[in-house]
């Protein structure tokens, strides 16, 4: 009698522990379908009856609700600011294009020199809003995924000493060395237009920030993974609690108040990298000048993995 008993409660033990595995098979799998179709973008809530999920479930069930309603959210968000920026800068362009054309004009009238002062602050304020709004519209579309990148594998040296080209009048006017060491067997894989011009805003800067006297370099060194450029300059540097904020949006430094500049272009350069698959870094010292480098990979994220 007392052997049966052992036998039914360790059988009833097993069939509960089965019972209990399946229950959690099935759980699991529901789970697992519900995030399929919020990976898709198909998830629904109405599809899940709550009476017949666990407490878990239906919890999970509502988080991805929430989470594919703001995800349509931040869409809508990026589509209205899309249009937005767009309807600005095309009722934007045209005025802009007569005021520096009017400015133009004026400056070749005989004029004293208060007006002579006053046309040349006009034609650099025109000049900046004219740099803020392209800035302006290449990083929303870059963000919304209307200006769509090709990273492909190629040399970097060519676009390299591209960047360096454009920048070597301004330096030599400002009395800065401007050097490169330049490797032609250097490859990685990116966008080459937009790549220079993620290179070109670090040289602007450092070119900028830099007295006279001082030097800005350029140079790649090749990892397994990764191509990094630094671009160097011998300028006023960051302060350490600064570092972290220069990448955002239209942010200036205090110390950088003087200095003309919009604030965007390392953010651009920021957008320009992630969208190639790569990143940007800074080091700096106060008094001692900074070094931007910028991360190429080398392979494609999937042949990575």
């Amino acid at each position: 009698m007392k052997e049966a008993l052992l036998i039914f409660l360790a059988l009833s033990a097993l069939c509960f522990a089965l019972w209990q595995r399946a229950k959690t098979r099935r759980t699991l799998r529901r789970l697992e379908e519900m995030l399929s179709q919020a990976i898709s973008g198909t998830f629904a809530a109405e599809q899940f009856d709550e009476s017949q999920l666990s407490a878990i479930e239906a919890h999970f069930a509502q988080y991805l609700s929430a989470s594919a309603i703001s995800a349509q959210r931040v869409q809508g968000e990026k589509e209205a600011v899309k249009s937005l920026i767009g309807d600005i800068s095309h009722q934007v362009r045209t005025p802009l294009s007569n005021i520096r054309l009017y400015t133009q004009l004026l400056a070749e009238q005989p004029l004293n020199a208060q007006g002579r002062t006053c046309v040349s602050a006009l034609d650099a304020q025109t000049e900046k809003l004219q740099t803020l709004l392209e800035a302006l519209v290449k990083t929303s579309r870059l963000e919304t995924g209307v200006l769509a990148l090709h990273p492909v594998p190629a040399p970097l040296s060519p676009v390299i000493s591209r960047a360096v080209e454009q920048y070597r009048p301004k330096a030599e006017a400002k009395q800065i060395t401007l050097m490169s060491e330049l490797s032609d067997g250097l490859t990685a894989i990116f966008d080459a237009k937009w790549t220079e011009e993620a290179l070109c805003n670090l040289l602007d800067n450092a070119v900028k920030y830099t007295d006279a006297g001082g030097s800005v370099s350029i140079r790649a060194v090749a990892y397994d993974l990764f191509v990094r450029v630094d671009v160097s300059d011998t300028g006023c540097g960051i302060a350490d609690e600064e570092q972290s904020k220069i990448f955002g949006r239209f942010y200036r430094s205090a110390a950088a108040a003087q200095t003309q500049g919009v604030g965007i272009g390392l953010y651009l350069t920021r957008q320009i990298l992630l969208c190639e698959g790569g990143y940007l870094k800074v080091s700096s010292q106060i008094g001692r000048g900074s070094t931007f480098s910028l991360f190429l990979p080398r392979e494609t994220p999937s042949a990575q993995m």
